[in-house]
């Protein structure tokens, strides 16, 4: 992992990861240089968020019986966690969407990803700072985990909303988006069904499996494949993303399996080290780079 100074980043640099306060280097970096930007911050529920990581392990006097009767130990991994809670939401949101909306290319676009509590306002904020003219769309992430409220309709989707830096000269191109599954396929020609059809505004996608392949232990991760549509749409090969609330790091797999290039900013040390493994390969061969301020201690 490097020390760096941001003020001498450019779009000819490596991917990066970098460990840091978000609005200590978003001031250091150049207007214009994102043709995307997503973001995933804190959603302000008011309580710590957290997920334990959890593997077994054969063990002849395990507890856990699996197949064939074999026995198991549980060994519980490291908590990952975040204070999803601020005094004041919005004195923290604003300045960080600000240097957004200065970072987008022109022809750029801002996906913005937050739940029912907090959507509203930043809708009427990302309206001040980009003009009502510029919000694209409302994308609800729908889903099916989770618990099963019996007090209320159980909240099952997240939203994302989709700002264009100029509504009059911007890049979405739905061609390249991959397709889904048409509800109804037997109504279709059989070339139609095949092909399948353009997402919509409401997109159907599980959440990362608590057991599955993907999975990296941050406790918030999002699915590389809503990442992915949301790249595939709006930028082309080698463009530059930005996430300046990185997380597990989803956006800058996405990219990455795109031919796009990426930076990751995050202040939460756990986060990055999940990136650094989650990148490791990349990182191996040079086309990725940690970064971290002098202020922080390398993550080993």
């Amino acid at each position: 992992m490097s020390q760096m100074s941001y003020d001498n980043w450019t779009t000819s640099d490596p991917n990066q990861v970098v460990l840091d306060d978000n609005l200590s280097v978003l001031p250091l970096l150049p207007d214009s240089s994102f043709r995307m930007i997503y973001i995933d911050p804190p959603f302000n529920t008011g309580r710590v968020q957290s997920r334990q990581s959890l593997k077994t392990v054969r063990s002849e006097t395990g507890e856990r019986i699996g197949f064939k009767g074999q026995g198991y130990d549980t060994i519980r991994g490291r908590l990952s966690s975040y204070d999803d809670s601020f005094d004041d939401y919005w004195a923290f949101l604003e300045p960080r969407l600000v240097h957004a909306y200065r970072l987008l290319k022109p022809d750029g676009t801002l996906y913005l990803h937050l739940d029912y509590r907090e959507v509203h306002y930043a809708k009427v904020m990302l309206d001040v700072l980009f003009g009502r003219d510029s919000f694209l769309n409302e994308i609800i992430w729908a889903y099916d985990y989770g618990a099963r409220s019996k007090s209320r309709w159980p909240a099952k989707h997240d939203n994302i909303l989709v700002y264009v830096k100029d509504p009059r000269h911007y890049y979405f191109n739905s061609d390249e988006v991959d397709r889904e599954p048409y509800m109804a396929p037997g109504l279709e020609t059989p070339e139609k069904a095949a092909a399948g059809k353009l997402p919509t505004d409401v997109w159907w996608h599980t959440i990362v499996s608590p057991t599955g392949r993907e999975k990296t232990g941050y406790a918030t991760q999002k699915p590389v494949g809503i990442l992915r549509r949301m790249v595939q749409a709006s930028t082309q090969a080698g463009d530059w993303v930005l996430d300046f609330f990185a997380g597990s790091g989803s956006l800058g797999a996405a990219a990455q399996g795109l031919n796009r290039k990426f930076l990751l900013i995050d202040q939460n040390p756990e986060a990055v080290e999940i990136m650094a493994v989650r990148f490791s390969a990349s990182i191996e061969s040079g086309e990725t780079e940690l970064a971290f301020p002098q202020k922080f201690e390398a993550v080993e």
